[in-house]
């Protein structure tokens, strides 16, 4: 079975460029286009796609609070960002707000390509120039003083640790599971104490910063 797509994006000549990039991958399939939020939530709930891929902004609606409804109804959805901006507050809020990955619309049609087949495995995806900006915005708020997270490694328990290092690689709560051996309820639970024990909002935030770390498996 192909792997299913949706797109939120109010610009048809852009949802028609994407469609054509999708077709080229005979195991990717769209099943939607949406250009709203009520479009966004139809299509989701209908067709319960393995990828959404969202717009930052459209027109009279943010892409930030149709993500957060993407994900309060199914926090599992997989909703990768696909837009324009490169401003770091812009990142910063997506990621907060649960995105699984933060795509530019200026990339190369390959390598736009190449990066929504990773997502589709579970990997998060993001470009390596935004992922440096996510890192420098992560240690400029642990240097604010109103918001200085204590982050230390330490405060994890052996497993945790493990999570933290699977996230680090970009794995999905399923591979994490497949790669521990232990069940993806589990794994749900250890990352949500891990993200509290280190004051992240998401578990890209923690990747991200367990990368600047030099943490990977093995």
């Amino acid at each position: 079975m192909p792997n299913t797509v949706l797109i939120v994006d109010d610009h048809p000549l852009f949802r028609r460029g994407v469609a054509q990039l999708l077709a080229m991958d005979p195991e990717i399939e769209l099943v939607g286009e949406a250009a709203d939020q009520a479009g966004a939530l139809a299509l989701a709930r209908a067709h319960e796609p393995d990828l959404i891929l969202l717009d930052l902004n459209l027109k009279g609606e943010s892409g930030i609070d149709i993500l957060s409804a993407l994900k309060e109804e199914d926090a599992g959805r997989r909703v990768v960002m696909l837009t324009v901006s490169d401003a770091p507050d812009d990142l910063m809020q997506a990621i907060r707000a649960g995105a699984d990955g933060y795509l530019l619309k200026d990339m190369e049609p390959e390598h736009l390509l190449e990066s929504l087949r990773q997502a589709l495995t579970g990997k998060t995806v993001i470009s390596d120039a935004l992922a440096g900006r996510l890192a420098a915005a992560l240690r400029a708020e642990a240097q604010d003083g109103s918001r200085k997270a204590d982050r230390d490694l330490a405060l994890l328990t052996e497993r945790e640790q493990s999570v933290l290092r699977c996230l680090a690689e970009g794995q999905s709560n399923k591979l994490i599971a497949r790669t521990l051996a232990i069940t993806e309820g589990t794994v749900k639970v250890h990352v949500k104490h891990l993200l509290k024990k280190l004051n992240f909002r998401s578990r890209v935030e923690a990747a991200v910063w367990a990368t600047q770390l030099g943490l990977r498996q093995g």
